[in-house]
């Protein structure tokens, strides 16, 4: 459930804080595409890729909220130099924690294939309440916070109103480091695929998560993902009128990215029946 802080002025400042340092480190990013060398990227783990595009875009954006809210704490992905995995990552559940991803997509970045984007979120006592998802390569910036609404270029954005699966386009994303559960994970798919209008692998979370509030998209699945990966997305879904769960239909995301289900609401109980059979052995890549 929604923990807002107490100050809700602090999520006004966060947006105009947040919404400033993914632009540069945007403007940044776009302006790095295409000249990244093959010495300049690292594998944090399988098909996990890091370039020092990621650690200069996390260095803007650290500093500028550092230099805005001194005494929040930052949960960054390139600070996770163990390749922990998503299972034990917890966003604190005391004060403010800012949780980023400098850049989501950095595989499609690499290669120029959009989307990627900058992911900021700010959390209070560990539930993600301020959401900023910045695409630059559309130069779209979607924005929420809690009990405000949600919004994609400053016009409010909400979640489609496609009533049933069959109406539907979903969104995913496909394993990638642990495969010894793939059989259960293709029948789930399968059958999406067999009862939507399709289903789209963008390479993006924080994008899935985007255009299911702005009703691009009616309905995202995917586990093993890490907190910065989702926090501002949910969010957006949330205050753009969507639910959020995890497979076996509970709100409670814990720890985020484990499992998370989005959807515009009314196709969301189907989902959950359709991956009631992976609920257990897709959550700790």
């Amino acid at each position: 459930m929604s923990n807002p802080s107490p100050d809700f002025k602090i999520y006004e400042t966060a947006l105009r804080v947040g919404g400033l340092a993914a632009r540069e480190a945007g403007a940044y990013i776009l302006s790095e595409s295409g000249s990244v060398a093959s010495e300049d990227i690292a594998d944090k783990g399988t098909h996990d890729l890091v370039s020092r595009v990621d650690h200069e875009a996390q260095r803007i954006i650290t500093a500028r909220i550092a230099d805005a809210f001194p005494g929040h704490h930052i949960l960054a992905e390139e600070n996770d130099t163990n390749g922990t995995s998503a299972t034990h990552i917890a966003v604190p559940d005391k004060g403010y924690t800012w949780i980023i991803d400098p850049l989501d997509g950095t595989t499609n970045f690499l290669h120029g294939v959009p989307p990627w984007s900058v992911s900021i979120a700010l959390a209070y006592q560990g539930e993600p309440q301020m959401g900023i998802v910045f695409d630059m390569t559309r130069n779209e910036l979607f924005t929420a916070a809690e009990g405000m609404g949600a919004f994609m270029n400053g016009q409010p954005c909400t979640v489609s109103s496609s009533p049933h699966l069959n109406d539907s386009l979903l969104t995913t994303g496909f394993p990638y480091r642990d495969f010894d559960h793939m059989d259960a994970y293709l029948s789930a798919l399968g059958h999406f695929m067999k009862e939507t209008r399709g289903v789209r692998r963008p390479g993006c979370a924080s994008i899935d998560l985007a255009w299911v509030a702005a009703g691009r998209f009616d309905g995202f699945f995917e586990s093993g993902l890490h907190p910065w990966d989702v926090a501002a997305g949910m969010v957006l879904v949330r205050e753009a009128g969507g639910r959020l769960s995890n497979y076996e239909g509970e709100p409670d995301l814990a720890p985020l990215g484990a499992q998370i289900i989005a959807s515009n609401g009314h196709i969301h109980d189907h989902m959950v029946h359709v991956l009631q059979p992976v609920r257990n052995v897709l959550d700790e890549h």
